[in-house]
């Protein structure tokens, strides 16, 4: 069935539709080589239409064992090739399979590098996916819908659950975790219990945990002053690591700004500098918005390191209290893990009792 991918700008993409599902969201790009299933399923990508730059897509197949959450949350897929008949030792299914089985609007043999230099050149905008055949009525009307605010309650555990194991007492808020960040801690010795977004301090503390983490999740997170307030009300208290979403709720738990960037940082190949060593990391990532540098200042807080491609905050660290936050993803291992010292060093913190 034919389709088209039409922006907010006006402009039209043309491909093919792998069902017959609508898709209206935010249009973003990734440039990933690998990956695309983790993207499905990773909440942080919850009310957005994915654009893959890399042209060849769904080579290696699917499995459940890389499924980041319990479904997928993205609004659409936008592929330029899509290959149906995949070859790994690990797959169980293809992704037009994958994809046809769970209805996940998708776009395919579309020219993505167009798409991606607009929203580079233009930033990201909402968009459509609809039949060729639509109307410019029936696009206008989906465009002018209204964009939901707070989609951390969409992707956040209904209810606590544990990961226990012998070792520091780690309570987990799940703004739309990823399954690897919590087997990263899971592996690094951390006994896990995961709470709902919205849970109070007061609960969080009475449950006396070693310290805190603060999860990835979609959205901007000036969304969710319920947490920010929960967050202001939990610092000093126990040591506390935040990555991505959680980066920058803490920033603003602080008094620090955020705020959003022109087409944001998605894929698994950005360079991100360690400030105290000079050393160079290359890491995933994939969020829309940023910690404003200069509003650190006077907040207790350091920067700890900066994005390589645009000068970005991409960690910090508390010069005083144990807690210190990174934008981009330490678990995702894009090839090299030198990432995961990131755990140990929560893991330090833990140990000290602080």
């Amino acid at each position: 069935m034919k389709g088209k991918l039409v922006l907010a700008d006006g402009s039209v993409f043309y491909g093919n539709l792998l069902t017959e599902t609508e898709a209206i969201g935010e249009v973003v790009f990734n440039t990933g080589m690998t990956g695309y299933q983790e993207i499905l399923t990773d909440p942080s990508y919850a009310g957005q239409i994915v654009t893959l730059t890399y042209p060849l897509i769904g080579n290696y197949g699917v499995a459940d064992l890389f499924d980041q959450s319990r479904r997928s949350y993205v609004r659409g897929f936008v592929i330029s090739e899509l290959c149906g008949e995949p070859s790994n030792w690990q797959m169980e299914n293809s992704l037009p399979e994958y994809l046809t089985a769970r209805n996940i609007p998708c776009i395919y043999g579309v020219d993505t590098r167009a798409i991606t230099r607009l929203i580079r050149s233009h930033g990201t905008m909402n968009g459509v996916i609809v039949p060729q055949t639509a109307g410019q009525e029936t696009i206008d009307r989906y465009l002018a819908l209204p964009v939901k605010k707070d989609v951390v309650a969409e992707v956040t555990t209904s209810e606590i659950y544990q990961m226990p194991q012998d070792g520091p007492r780690v309570v987990v808020m799940d703004f739309g975790i990823k399954r690897n960040i919590l087997n990263a801690l899971f592996r690094s010795g951390c006994s896990l219990t995961v709470v709902p977004a919205d849970t109070d301090a007061r609960t969080i503390l009475a449950m006396n945990p070693d310290g805190i983490f603060l999860s990835n999740g979609p959205g901007d997170p000036k969304d969710v002053p319920g947490s920010i307030e929960v967050i202001k009300q939990l610092i000093g208290k126990k040591p506390i690591f935040g990555i991505c979403l959680g980066h920058q709720l803490l920033a603003l738990s602080v008094g620090a700004d955020t705020y959003k960037l022109k087409f944001g940082h998605r894929g698994s190949n950005h360079p991100v500098k360690d400030l105290a060593t000079g050393r160079v990391y290359i890491t995933s990532q994939n969020h829309g918005y940023a910690v404003d540098e200069k509003s650190l200042t006077d907040k207790g807080f350091i920067m700890t390191h900066r994005a390589v491609n645009d000068g970005t905050v991409e960690g910090m660290r508390h010069t005083e209290l144990p807690i210190f936050s990174v934008q981009y993803h330490p678990e995702a291992s894009p090839g090299p893990d030198d990432n995961t010292y990131l755990f140990d060093e929560f893991m330090t913190l833990l140990g000290k009792g602080e």
